[in-house]
């Protein structure tokens, strides 16, 4: 079969592009019940504590000072003993490499109130529909491109170096470029928001299919835009304003490919990565159209099936039934 161009966005309205994206950002008005959730955060710098330090004996004391960050995430237990950890946070203090990283890292990221404003409103979206969620510690650091996004239980850990402008000199080298893109400040907490998703999201994903596929990453987008709504949709799944306009306007022509080419149901995963997995574009639909364009549409799917089932969102993030959620969806594309 052969497959139709996404429409380009010379073929737009300028002004409708721009009326929407303004519209989705400037004119949105977040909840004042939510607002009114008291939520207490105060973002930890480690970056400056650990590169800063300059002797065994201030590692050591860091060390108590942050048990959780230095259990979790810095995995000191894998070393012999305390000291020797130490003694290794010491030479890495010496790399002349990390040291011009971290002042790369302090020289952009001198402030970052409104990082940290922006996960305070989204963790009282998220203790206002999930009361028991646990608000995490949250640190940034300098991960040498170690991790990008760190969350358990206890801490959220936020890499800056993974965040540095794209047109930057450090990069980080485990990601293609098309990826590295998407690695921008902005982007920041709509990723947390999706990490945060996955203890929420009972999807059953034991039929292995296409489908459960969609619906997971579907259902973590739609939690993330329920805790983000004035967030654009480009920048919770990744894509462009021009893309996600494209997408729209292709919608049908999408789905019927999907449909025609009997995909909901493949279970042979080279052949659900093609549609799921990372890549700069979905070739077999069209050379124009975005990489994961099955989770776009199951996202869709998700919003529907909510929607025309009248459903709270923590109900739906409790429905494990992939197929169910598919069939009492309704989802039809839009015209």
């Amino acid at each position: 079969m052969h497959s139709r161009r996404i429409v380009s966005l010379s073929f737009l309205s300028v002004f409708l592009i721009f009326f929407s994206c303004k519209k989705e950002t400037q004119d949105c008005l977040l909840d004042p019940e939510i607002l009114a959730v008291n939520v207490d955060l105060k973002i930890e710098r480690l970056e400056d504590k650990f590169y800063q330090a300059k002797s065994k004996e201030e590692f050591l004391a860091l060390l108590e000072e942050f048990p959780e960050f230095a259990d979790n995430f810095l995995q000191f237990d894998l070393y012999e003993s305390k000291e020797v950890f130490a003694e290794e946070l010491l030479l890495a203090n010496k790399d002349t490499l990390m040291m011009d990283l971290y002042a790369e890292v302090k020289n952009h990221y001198q402030d970052i109130s409104k990082l940290e404003e922006e996960l305070i409103t989204a963790f009282k979206h998220i203790k206002y529909y999930f009361p028991e969620f646990k608000i995490p510690k949250v640190y940034t650091f300098v991960t040498g491109f170690g991790s990008d996004i760190y969350i358990d239980k206890d801490i959220l850990v936020i890499g800056l170096d993974y965040y540095l402008p794209f047109e930057h000199r450090f990069q980080p080298p485990d990601l293609p470029q098309y990826m590295t893109k998407r690695y921008q400040e902005e982007y920041i907490v709509p990723m947390v928001v999706m990490a945060i998703s996955a203890q929420f999201n009972q999807t059953n994903m034991s039929q292995n299919t296409l489908l459960a596929e969609m619906i997971y990453y579907g259902k973590s987008y739609h939690f993330t835009k329920s805790m983000l709504p004035c967030t654009p949709d480009g920048l919770i799944i990744g894509y462009s304003p021009e893309e996600v306009s494209a997408c729209f306007d292709n919608e049908e022509f999408i789905w019927s490919y999907f449909v025609e080419n009997d995909l909901l149901f493949i279970t042979n995963p080279f052949e659900i990565r093609k549609y799921i997995g990372e890549a700069p574009t979905t070739d077999e639909i069209s050379p124009d159209a975005p990489g994961r364009i099955g989770r776009w549409l199951g996202w869709n799917i998700v919003d529907d099936y909510r929607f025309n089932n009248q459903l709270s969102l923590p109900e739906l993030m409790l429905e494990a039934d992939t197929e169910k959620i598919f069939r009492r969806s309704g989802y039809k594309p839009r015209r």
